[in-house]
């Protein structure tokens, strides 16, 4: 299958599978951050959309242990950066529907949790298809060490994802199923 191919079959599961709820274990993140001795805390999270794993609670309990937590906001050029947000902070909607935070404060994050379509045993990921995370990855590597963990629930898992240069592999993947 081609990753057009993946990416509708797989939101189509997605979107069936919404009902359910599934939660991500905070405590299995905490524990890919301790096993790599990772102490930056700034945090890039993300809004969820279009049936994407809802993290919020994970980036509340993150709040609270007294992490930096950032949002995406979608510049021109297919372009991304992080800015602060709080929980407790009113957010916009930007063009896609997607609610990003108003603040104008940007932050580099040196944990970024990554949704994702679908992904394979190599960690390889498919998004929507407009590469903001790729190339947004590509480029804050460039300055800084960062560890990506994409959440995702494990039914998107598949066999292989077709890679090209462009793609970037996360360093981890948590789901709801113990990790």
């Amino acid at each position: 299958m081609n990753k057009s191919e993946i990416r509708k079959k797989i939101l189509k599961i997605r979107k069936k599978n919404n009902f359910k709820k599934f939660k991500i274990n905070f405590q299995s993140i905490l524990n890919v951050l301790k096993k790599e001795n990772i102490r930056g805390k700034i945090l890039g999270g993300y809004y969820p959309y279009n049936y994407e794993v809802d993290g919020t609670q994970i980036l509340e309990k993150f709040e609270k242990q007294n992490y930096i937590i950032s949002l995406p906001k979608i510049k021109k050029n297919s372009q991304m950066d992080f800015f602060y947000w709080s929980t407790k902070d009113p957010m916009a909607i930007n063009r896609y529907g997607i609610p990003e935070p108003i603040s104008n404060k940007v932050k580099y994050p040196d944990i970024l949790l990554v949704p994702l379509v679908a992904y394979d045993k190599n960690f390889n990921r498919i998004g929507y298809g407009g590469g903001f995370y790729d190339r947004y990855i590509k480029k804050i590597k460039k300055n800084k060490k960062i560890i990506t963990i994409g959440l995702a629930y494990s039914f998107q898992k598949v066999k292989k994802i077709p890679i090209n240069k462009y793609d970037i592999k996360l360093d981890f993947i948590v789901t709801e199923k113990r990790n």
